[in-house]
């Protein structure tokens, strides 16, 4: 082990240690969703579908986010001005009290680019952003309350949570990229691992994401790996699957449009390499990809550099993850600039088996 990997390893097993020690469990179920390497398994859409999910099934979900690199304090509301609490099948406990704590979003600035998007397509879910899940949870009790019409209990769903010990949670569900599963295999910085992969045995539920166009023996192969660590989580297979393109005004257009067209790629998520070949796979003429950081916060001269990139490489048409478009937004953007919709798609069974509580 290197020694910067044994640094972290240290560190990480003194939070762990720390957490678990002090967990906390908030008076209704939890179901978690995260993922044991840094960023790129498809997160955001799996958390989306899962909270959609939960409201066909009747439920109450709220979903519990750290909000990375968000700036506002505490817990708060990530609430889209487009839609009110009451709007999620809620009512207010205390107006005063939630009125001086939701904060309208104006900017990704404020609570981190994925929950923003959560906020932008979910419009009957509350998201609740505080790095302390139990005191963003306790937060949510205490400010709603379940209407008459919607009599089920809460149910939280917690954002990026297989390492926050810290709260406890019902269901653990692990998330895998069948494309680039563990990496090198080695912990972080020195590979993507957040953890040791013997820990991956403590997932009651495991998905392989983004399977599309990977061969049936690599996925066999991989599904042999994890249940050397996890014998008995049910392994469930799903994809991410391109479902149209959104311009700036929030037109929509369907996946046959993008055939022939010539697009220029941007990209500052966690595994462009999947953002490129999903474009691809639409039948599009891809001219050039750029990509970015994970989470970059464009500028406007980022704008004007890809605008003089795109007309050098004769692209017609800029195309970004839907993530990038909200981190975007409050810049002076050319009306050729759309996002790829990605939806979440995971084996049948999945469901009954995450709401089995």
């Amino acid at each position: 082990m290197a020694i910067f990997e044994f640094l972290y390893y240290l560190g990480y097993s003194a939070k762990k240690y720390y957490s678990l020690r002090n967990r906390r469990r908030l008076p209704y179920k939890v179901i978690s969703i995260g993922n044991i390497t840094a960023g790129g398994t498809g997160k955001t859409p799996a958390v989306i579908a899962c909270a959609e999910e939960a409201k066909r099934r009747g439920l109450n979900p709220v979903i519990l986010t750290r909000g990375y690199k968000g700036k506002a304090k505490g817990p708060c509301f990530v609430h889209d001005t487009r839609y009110t609490i009451q709007d999620a099948g809620y009512t207010i406990h205390d107006n005063k009290k939630l009125a001086s704590c939701i904060v309208h979003h104006a900017s990704y600035l404020l609570f981190g680019d994925e929950p923003v998007l959560m906020a932008e397509k979910l419009k009957g879910v509350p998201i609740v952003k505080c790095a302390d899940r139990y005191k963003g949870g306790m937060f949510a009790i205490e400010s709603l309350q379940p209407s008459a019409l919607s009599p089920q209990p809460i149910i939280f769903i917690l954002d990026d949570g297989f390492q926050h010990w810290r709260l406890f949670r019902d269901k653990d569900i692990l998330l895998i990229d069948a494309a680039n599963p563990f990496d090198n295999r080695r912990l972080l910085p020195v590979g993507l691992l957040r953890e040791p992969l013997k820990e991956i045995q403590r997932a009651d539920t495991i998905v392989m994401t983004k399977t599309e166009n990977i061969d049936q023996a690599i996925i066999e192969g991989l599904v042999e790996e994890i249940k050397q660590y996890n014998p008995d989580a049910p392994i469930f297979l799903s994809e991410h699957k391109p479902a149209g393109f959104i311009g700036l005004s929030g037109e929509i257009l369907p996946l046959e449009w993008a055939k022939d067209k010539k697009l220029f790629a941007i990209s500052g998520i966690g595994n462009p390499g999947s953002f490129k070949k999903t474009l691809i796979s639409v039948g599009c003429d891809l001219k050039g990809v750029k990509t970015y950081r994970d989470h970059y916060e464009y500028k406007q001269n980022d704008i004007e550099n890809i605008l003089i990139t795109a007309k050098k490489i004769d692209a017609d048409w800029i195309v970004v993850t839907e993530k990038d478009m909200v981190r975007l937004k409050g810049l002076d953007l050319p009306d050729n600039l759309i996002a790829l919709r990605i939806e979440f798609k995971v084996d049948e069974g999945f469901y009954d088996k995450v709401f089995e509580l």
